[in-house]
């Protein structure tokens, strides 16, 4: 492999790493805090792949669409905490597996229902469709770029919010003692409901971000949240540091695994998890 060929995928596997971590994140803090095992999650990213090519089509805005799919998503997001899992919280994790699978089988539906079952595709932005050379063997996407950038921020945002704002107290918090923080006045529930708001928002993120990418296509979601399941174990469930670096990981090898071991680029990733477990089965950065 040349060094420029090297360097491109470094760079691919990062943005798809941080791709992974928006949805990664938010599943290992619906888990971590609220308990929630959402098989799910990856409709989210689904329907805001979605939600963001109908609104892209519409109004020919990549803006508008990744910005309107991630208000439908965190809309989508409180109403199913508050009529469906908040339901949950007591009951064990086989009625949690069967309750969110099934809400897997009606996003499914719903999805074919409204925009059937042909795969789409929306342009990159003018703006944003060149490439940088670096030279003449090399250039950096400049849509994968700013993916890339957009997503490090999100990052870097979301570790500041659970590490230093009160908000993030509470959230890490509640992740090991509910009762605490409802003594200090603090709406637990609706606490849980913005936490599965902000963790659908972040994945509805991911899937209109990705959209120029990747084609939009009917079970899109069911793929990722394996991936992303993937994450959260290696990482440890309920740390957001773990989640990033998990991501990370599993974004270089994937990569690196389709150009170099095609024929075994799903089994790479597997193997990791499972060398992880033999070595760390609380993943490397379990939440104490």
């Amino acid at each position: 492999m040349s060094l420029s060929l090297f360097l491109v995928q470094v760079f691919n596997g990062l943005q798809y790493g941080l791709i992974l971590f928006l949805i990664a994140s938010g599943l290992t803090l619906i888990f971590g805090i609220m308990g929630i095992i959402n098989l799910a999650h990856g409709a989210f990213y689904m329907l805001g792949a979605y939600v963001a090519f109908g609104i892209a089509q519409s109004s020919g805005s990549l803006v508008l669409a990744v910005l309107g799919a991630v208000a439908t998503m965190a809309a989508l997001g409180f109403v199913i905490e508050r009529v469906l899992i908040g339901r949950l919280y007591n009951r064990n994790h086989l009625d949690q597996v069967l309750i969110t699978f099934g809400l897997i089988l009606v996003f499914d539906e719903a999805q074919r229902i409204i925009w059937g079952s042909d795969v789409h595709s929306v342009a990159i932005p003018p703006a944003l469709s060149s490439s940088f050379q670096v030279s003449d063997i090399m250039a950096f996407s400049y849509y994968r770029i700013f993916v890339t950038v957009v997503c490090a921020v999100l990052a870097v945002t979301m570790a500041l919010v659970i590490q230093k704002t009160k908000l993030g107290m509470w959230i890490r918090a509640g992740a090991s003692n509910r009762e605490m923080v409802s003594s200090l006045g603090v709406d637990i529930n609706m606490l849980f409901a913005l936490v599965f708001a902000a963790g659908a928002a972040l994945t509805g993120f991911a899937g209109a971000i990705s959209v120029p990418l990747t084609s939009v296509s009917p079970g899109m979601g069911d793929a990722i949240i394996i991936i992303s399941f993937v994450v959260v174990v290696i990482g440890g469930v309920g740390s957001i540091k773990g989640a990033f670096f998990g991501a990370l990981l599993i974004g270089l090898a994937d990569t690196f695994g389709r150009v170099l071991l095609p024929q075994f680029s799903s089994f790479l990733v597997y193997a990791i998890m499972a060398g992880v477990l033999l070595w760390r089965p609380q993943g490397l950065f379990a939440r104490a």
